[in-house]
């Protein structure tokens, strides 16, 4: 049985330009590097980087992201951080909570949000959100 989420890779044209961006504007903590790759970390999870010369840098049309946690305490001066750096986003935020939704130097889709699972189930019941049925599920 899966009981969670081992590693996210990132394929990425320039290991140091991704070092730059991850680490210093996301925030994200390096753990190991080597000349093709790193180990990062987002709290206890781990993100690891390739360099990966097949890496097609236009972002995917769908919806597909990676969402980075931050504290509701931290959610808008991160936000300004990217900004200020020229982050590019790729979408408004239409859900609920807070979340911004940019791309990494790769095209990567990523999201800073801080709300939980419970708090999305409690919006979507509240919300009347077309055809939503809950599980009862114990959150770990």
């Amino acid at each position: 049985m899966v009981n969670g989420i081992n590693h996210i890779t990132f394929a990425v044209t320039n290991l140091e330009k991704s070092l730059d961006f991850y680490v210093n504007l996301v925030g994200l903590r390096l753990a190991a590097r080597w000349d093709r790759g790193a180990y990062l970390l987002a709290g206890s999870q781990w993100i690891a980087l390739n360099v990966d010369t097949e890496r097609n840098s236009v972002p995917t049309k769908d919806y597909s992201h990676t969402s980075f946690n931050v504290l509701s305490s931290d959610f808008h001066t991160v936000k300004e951080k990217l900004e200020k750096a020229g982050v590019r986003p790729f979408q408004e935020n239409t859900s609920e909570g807070e979340s911004f939704y940019f791309l990494d130097p790769d095209g990567h889709k990523l999201e800073l949000h801080y709300n939980t699972i419970e708090d999305r189930l409690k919006w979507a019941r509240e919300n009347d959100w077309p055809s939503f049925t809950e599980n009862k599920v114990r959150v770990m």
